[in-house]
């Protein structure tokens, strides 16, 4: 009995097979199978428009490092140079900023040999800071040395105070004074406006106090005033009450004998043998104390300038304020500024 085979031919599975081979084949030559297998998925869209994968962000380029432009010096000041240089620096004012002026000047004219500074009218003696601002506000000077602050006539003349550094006054008797004590600011100023007259009403010996006090043009005697007593006036002149007619101290200091008492610039009396420094308000005018403001009898000292001035007027004053210059009037035994 013959048995029927189902399905198709044998010769079907042949050509069939030689088809998926061929296929297989042209596929593999043509990438088209490596482009299958490796395929991405879709790119997602938002309303129909493709979507870019996020990319890790690239590394930022190396820079060469770049010279910096040079700062300014925090501290320098801004003036109008319009005016043409002198052949001159003409400078007069403060008597107690002496060696300061004379410190900066001689380190300023170490680096500029061609620039030639004087200090004092008409004969290289300062007058004082009174008289050193009038001559300022004249232009019989370029520049003036102020141990005050400018006063508002010298503002609305135009004149511009720059401090420099910072000072003390020092309240001094005679080293062989009985009165061993200290002075509160009440005490100081009832005995130079005339209240207290005798070194009992301080606790002191039974003897008249005689006080000499500094010139007018002195702006050392103005900022007395001011701090001690408040801008009110001294005392009138009398036998225990006598006022110098010139802006000196090393005089006013040999005077004082076992009575006297006076004032001047701590830097003008702290190595003085002759004389003793009173505390006040319990406080002596050390570095610290001055600096940290207990001491009540500071102040600061000042360059005085016109707005208009010419160059080198200018850098003679930002030479004061650089490190290089509050290094100078640290030597001087003033206080820098920093």
């Amino acid at each position: 009995m013959t048995v029927e085979r189902s399905g198709p031919p044998p010769i079907v599975y042949i050509l069939l097979i030689g088809l998926l081979g061929g296929g297989g084949w042209y596929a593999y030559r043509s990438g088209l199978l490596d482009s299958l297998l490796n395929r991405s998925e879709p790119t997602p869209t938002q309303a129909g428009i493709p979507v870019t994968a996020p990319q890790a962000p690239a590394a930022p380029p190396l820079q060469q490092p770049q010279a910096q432009a040079p700062v300014a010096p925090v501290s320098s000041v801004n003036l109008d140079t319009s005016l043409p240089n002198p052949s001159i620096i003409q400078m007069d004012g403060s008597v107690t900023m002496v060696r300061l002026v004379l410190a900066l000047r001689a380190a300023y004219t170490q680096r500029n040999p061609n620039i030639p500074i004087a200090y004092g009218i008409p004969d290289g003696k300062p007058n004082g800071s009174n008289a050193g601002m009038r001559a300022l506000m004249q232009g019989q000077v370029h520049l003036a040395a102020s141990s005050r602050p400018l006063n508002a006539a010298e503002v609305q003349a135009g004149l511009q105070g720059i401090p420099v550094a910072k000072d003390a006054l020092g309240v001094v008797v005679g080293v062989n004074n009985p009165y061993k004590g200290g002075l509160t600011m009440q005490q100081l100023a009832d005995i130079f406006q005339g209240r207290i007259t005798n070194w009992s009403q301080v606790g002191g010996p039974d003897r008249p106090i005689r006080v000499l006090n500094r010139s007018p043009n002195s702006g050392t005697y103005t900022v007395f005033q001011e701090l001690v007593l408040l801008g009110l006036p001294f005392a009138p002149d009398g036998p225990n009450f006598i006022t110098a007619q010139e802006d000196v101290t090393t005089p006013l200091l040999r005077a004082l004998g076992e009575d006297g008492i006076t004032y001047s610039t701590v830097d003008q009396v702290e190595n003085q043998q002759t004389v003793r420094i009173l505390p006040i308000d319990g406080q002596m005018p050390t570095r610290e104390a001055i600096q940290s403001g207990r001491y009540p009898l500071s102040r600061t000292v000042f360059l005085a300038v016109p707005q208009r001035t010419s160059p080198i007027v200018a850098d003679f004053v930002n030479y004061a304020l650089s490190d290089a210059g509050q290094q100078v009037i640290s030597r001087t035994e003033f206080i820098p500024l920093r």
